[in-house]
């Protein structure tokens, strides 16, 4: 059964869809496109297993299409280039909808160029993957990475729909389905302590692609990310906790190379370190630090940094995060399990504590 949630942003209200075998589904797409020119983008892993599906739900409509190299390390401007390039080649207008087939890569890439093109066309989000689906589907942010920073060029900018189909799920590697977990832990830790237990009670069967299982986390997690992206869209206020994680995450990221550790695996790393710190600061029990360890290990997440970075490698690509306001760096860490804030009160020496504890997060 199809459930349909939406983003509450009064004239630019969408809905999401979520349930099986959605992704060929014609009525689905058709309210949402005001003009005859439609450009897919997507990449070369997902074209051969869902595209022929997708344009099968777009008869009657000029179809194109744009294949980019898959992974991480190609979200740049380079690539975001190909899908101009594209759009300008097959002359496409002002009314064109550019649908977005794939990840959170394409996700990103496809809502900024949609952004940008002619100052502005519409987009749609077929997310293929568990973590776009929880999280980068929703909310209208897009962007592309910059050597120096992760999504450090892009823009708020909201799709018409959202068409998460849990069926496609069943052909995501191993890995890329626990990276997307990580995200799902995330709207346990900082607004939802009943969704928490529930993870703890059914991890294994969303770490074993049951359906069900997988329909609950998602539609959960839209349903979280919606209610405060509805508050707060432009990042203001309380949408920046849903960035636990992710300073240390994307300082990971950018450290290690785009792609070599997947967006997830270094988001489920840095929630342990901010809950590390949140400890530390008397926020949480210890005990509470080593049973999100123990919930992350169970669906096949890293628990701890790469040993190599050190505290200053860390400071360093940390001050280049966007929640750094007049060079003050501010973290989202947890006030208890279910609750978290943006702050900036907390002592230097208990962020190196942190940085340096290495396998020793949580002791």
């Amino acid at each position: 059964m199809m459930k349909t949630l939406t983003v509450d942003l009064a004239d630019r209200s969408y809905p999401i869809f979520i349930g099986q075998s959605l992704i060929t589904q014609a009525e689905l797409y058709t309210p949402y496109i005001k003009g005859k020119q439609i450009m897919i983008v997507t990449n070369t892993t997902v074209a051969p297993l869902y595209l022929e599906q997708l344009k099968s739900a777009l008869v009657g409509f000029d179809v194109d299409e744009v294949i980019l190299p898959d992974g991480e390390e190609y979200k740049n401007l380079d690539t975001l280039n190909l899908i101009f390039n594209a759009l300008l080649e097959k002359r496409h207008n002002r009314t064109t909808t550019l649908i977005a087939l794939g990840g959170g890569v394409i996700g990103d890439m496809t809502g900024f160029a949609a952004s940008c093109y002619q100052r502005g066309v519409d987009f749609i989000q077929v997310p293929t993957t568990l973590l776009s689906q929880v999280d980068s589907s929703v909310g209208g942010k897009t962007a592309v990475n910059h050597p120096m920073g992760k999504n450090m060029i892009g823009a708020f900018y909201q799709p018409k729909a959202v068409i998460a189909d849990i069926s496609v799920l069943n052909t995501l590697p191993q890995r890329e389905l626990s990276a997307g977990i990580a995200e799902v832990v995330k709207y346990g830790l900082i607004c939802n302590s009943k969704f928490y237990q529930w993870l703890n009670d059914n991890m294994e069967a969303l770490a074993a692609y049951d359906a069900e299982a997988l329909s609950t986390a998602v539609e959960l997690s839209c349903l979280d990310k919606a209610r405060v992206v509805a508050l707060d869209e432009k990042e203001g206020g309380i949408r920046a906790t849903l960035n636990l994680g992710h300073t240390f995450g994307h300082a990971i990221e950018t450290n290690q190379g785009y792609g070599v550790w997947l967006h997830g695996e270094a988001v489920a790393a840095g929630m342990v370190m901010a809950a590390d710190m949140s400890w530390r600061l008397g926020n949480i029990t210890q005990s509470e630090v080593h049973d999100l360890q123990r919930l992350l290990k169970r669906a096949q997440l890293p628990c701890i940094p790469p040993q190599e970075m050190t505290n200053q490698d860390f400071i360093d690509l940390m001050q280049v995060d966007k929640k750094v306001l007049d060079g003050k760096l501010r973290l989202v860490l947890l006030t208890a399990i279910g609750e978290a804030v943006v702050t900036s009160d907390f002592s230097t020496d208990t962020l190196h504590e942190t940085l340096a504890a290495g396998e020793q997060l949580g002791f």
